[in-house]
């Protein structure tokens, strides 16, 4: 028991967030966050500004870093503790609040390494991991892109990213183990080995290149049946004959109309193009399998999770309609310590924001029909005081009529 107990010490000594950041000091984070260059000469860069948005739990602990402008490229960086995940567990936490409910744009953080130049940040930079939303058109997935050995290595498996205006919780759990696991909202969807689900190793078999598949080898398991013969007659049966039924009509003329001739129908007694019928082949084979063997290119890497550098962590996005919210980022090497953070800013307040929004929602009903009403009523009005118009019109049409009636007496 004790020998469990410095163990589990042990564990909790060297648990470590490399970083966190909340956006709880006001304009502070600009100490922290360096905005790139990039693009800014063309006024195609995108400006962060913080903000809580529209719906929110808490107007001061909510505030996260928006993107302000539509049709922009944003990139945005800031610096970590620098470290490796070598014997280490990795995880990516951050929230993400697509208010403005978007229809194309990336939703998504990298993390890079050491060598890495904040004011020329662009899509162009290396990346170790790349891991969040993406959402444009039919596109509707969380990306996990890992770099192996110079290549970007996108997951296999399609993991749906939430798509609503209200605030989400994304992770990513990558453990020294070569597995790996994504979260939303603290619910597991998706997790499995890291060999399996990306391309980070060539396959361990290979077929056999000395071998292929025989010249007599027989993969048709049916065969025409030599015995059956098409009977006689068959082909002189028509597709098309004249309709029997039809009659010349009464007012045709052959001289002026030419010869009438019956429209076809198809033949009720036509059976189409003759086919034997089909039995076992007796020389089947079955399907002929490729002969595979060890790949020699294989090598395995107990390593794939590992990073040797990871100091920067930034926001590198387009978006045609902005309004996109992160908040409560956090690297770690403790599971439990984005569990906790995931608990104080995410599960405690999301149902406030959802009744914020749903509260909105009524009251803008709730105008919407009293505005209605308001015009229904005034139009209804102006249409009585136009009646109202009318009827006096038609007195002093009355009035005219009379009074020249009497001048022709």
């Amino acid at each position: 028991m004790f020998s469990k107990l410095l163990i589990l010490c042990a564990a909790v000594a060297s648990a470590e967030v490399y970083f966190k950041e909340q956006f709880a000091d006001g304009e502070g984070w600009k100490s922290r966050w360096v905005a790139s260059d990039w693009k800014k000469s063309s006024g195609q860069a995108g400006e962060f500004v913080l903000s809580h948005g529209e719906h929110f739990a808490d107007k001061d602990k909510c505030m996260g870093l928006k993107t302000s402008q539509d049709a922009r490229f944003y990139s945005i960086s800031s610096k970590m503790k620098e470290f490796s995940n070598k014997d280490k567990t990795l995880v990516i936490q951050f929230s993400v609040k697509h208010q403005q409910k978007i229809d194309c744009g990336g939703g998504y953080v990298k993390l890079l390494p050491s060598g890495f130049d904040q004011s020329k940040f662009s899509g162009d930079d290396d990346y170790t991991i790349m891991f969040g939303p993406d959402i444009c058109g039919s596109t509707k997935r969380v990306h996990v892109i890992f770099n192996y050995k110079g290549k970007n290595l996108l997951i296999k498996k399609t993991i749906p990213a939430e798509t609503d205006e209200f605030t989400h919780v994304y992770t990513l759990i990558v453990s020294p183990d070569n597995t790996y696991e994504v979260r939303i909202d603290g619910e597991k969807k998706e997790s499995g080995k890291l060999a399996d689900d990306w391309d980070f190793l060539p396959p361990k078999k290979i077929k056999d290149p000395a071998q292929s598949k025989p010249k007599d080898w027989v993969d048709e398991a049916k065969i025409d049946d030599p015995t059956d013969k098409k009977p006689d007659g068959w082909d002189d049966i028509p597709k098309q004959i004249a309709d029997p039924e039809a009659q010349k009509p009464d007012d045709w003329d052959d001289e002026s109309d030419g010869e009438w001739e019956a429209p076809m129908i198809d033949n009720p007694q036509y059976k189409g193009e003759w086919k034997a019928k089909k039995i076992d082949n007796p020389q089947y084979k079955g399907p002929w399998v490729h002969p595979e063997i060890d790949n020699p290119e294989f090598e395995d890497d107990p390593y794939l999770y590992k990073y040797d550098s990871l100091a920067y962590i930034g926001f590198d996005l387009w978006q045609v309609k902005s309004g996109t919210i992160f908040d409560n980022i956090i690297v770690t090497d403790d599971v439990h310590a984005a569990e906790k953070l995931l608990k104080e800013t995410y599960t405690n307040s999301i149902q406030k924001e959802k009744d914020m929004h749903s509260a909105a929602e009524k009251k803008k009903k709730e105008e919407e029909d009293a505005a209605k009403k308001k015009a229904d009523e005034e139009k209804k009005k102006a249409d009585a005081t136009d009646g109202g118009d009318d009827d006096d019109d038609d007195d002093e049409d009355d009035e005219d009529k009379k009074s020249t009636k009497k001048e022709e007496l």
